[in-house]
């Protein structure tokens, strides 16, 4: 393939550290193992990869910082979303600090670590500090949308229109059974389709399907067909959700879903969704 990727999705950790690491646990057989740049390159590289942004995997806020460092020795990293809490009374010191190192490129805020941005995202406090994260220049990622979260990130929005948001693994998000709940997340979905700081990776695609993971587009094409039409292609991102997607599926069939849904849709399309739209979502630099 000769189109360059980054990888807009992927998590860095080493459980060999003395202190350990909150995530992933040590009976996962299949994630509890060190997750590094030279290794994510070495399975990566052959598909046309050159960067990748490292979303955090720890609520530890000495844990923004060891990311940074192992990231500064690996040109592959291009950037880093943290993880800082936007009312947390240290966060602007915070972040003012990590704001400095130009790998740092925003923080992630959602369903993780115990924290709730519906509960949030009305609280005065709250909002100023992603007033500052957006005054810095940075964006707020998302985590593991439901659709709560999607309403929370509408009011958000609408508090804060100047914050670059990125909301991860959409696709793997159920629809809801309620016919109700499904038409009002639909019609929020619709409403961030229309604001053009919303961003969405194309990340944890894949499902488990009475106890087997498709490897055929066509059973996941619904469904990415109804987000391309309502983000479009100015908007979506390419994400693996490495070493995580390993539960699912090697790597190059995680790339192989999402480069064979995005041939259909030309060229141009193609170059904006495997590495234009995340330069605009999180301004990355180019390294090396």
């Amino acid at each position: 393939m000769s189109q360059a990727v980054i990888d807009t999705h992927i998590h860095l950790f080493d459980p060999r550290r003395p202190q350990g690491v909150p995530w992933p646990p040590k009976d996962d057989t299949i994630l509890y193992q060190p997750a590094l740049p030279d290794r994510y390159r070495k399975i990566a590289g052959s598909f046309g990869i050159v960067g990748a942004v490292a979303v955090e995997a720890s609520p530890w806020l000495n844990d923004n910082d060891w990311v940074l460092e192992v990231a500064a020795r690996a040109p592959i990293i291009v950037g880093v979303v943290g993880n800082l809490d936007p009312d947390a009374p240290e966060f602007r010191k915070q972040l003012d600090r990590l704001s400095r190192n130009p790998l740092f490129l925003g923080i992630r805020y959602g369903n993780l670590w115990d924290r709730d941005l519906n509960a949030q995202v009305d609280r005065p406090d709250f909002i100023s500090g992603l007033k500052a994260l957006a005054d810095a220049g940075l964006s707020l990622d998302s985590a593991n949308p439901d659709p709560t979260l999607i309403a929370a990130i509408v009011r958000l929005t609408d508090g804060v229109p100047n914050l670059r948001v990125v909301i991860d693994h959409l696709p793997q998000m159920d629809p809801p059974t309620d016919l109700q709940t499904r038409k009002t997340l639909q019609s929020n979905l619709r409403d961030l389709g229309r604001r053009p700081q919303v961003y969405v990776k194309i990340s944890e695609v894949l499902r488990r399907v009475n106890g087997r993971v498709p490897n055929d587009l066509d059973f996941y094409r619904e469904r990415l067909d109804e987000i391309w039409e309502t983000f479009g292609e100015d908007r979506l991102m390419y994400g693996s959700d490495w070493p995580n997607s390993d539960h699912w599926a090697p790597y190059p069939e995680v790339f192989k879903i999402a480069r064979d849904y995005v041939a259909s849709k030309g060229a141009r399309a193609g170059e904006k969704f495997f590495w234009k739209n995340s330069m605009a979502a999180y301004h990355w630099v180019k390294r090396g």
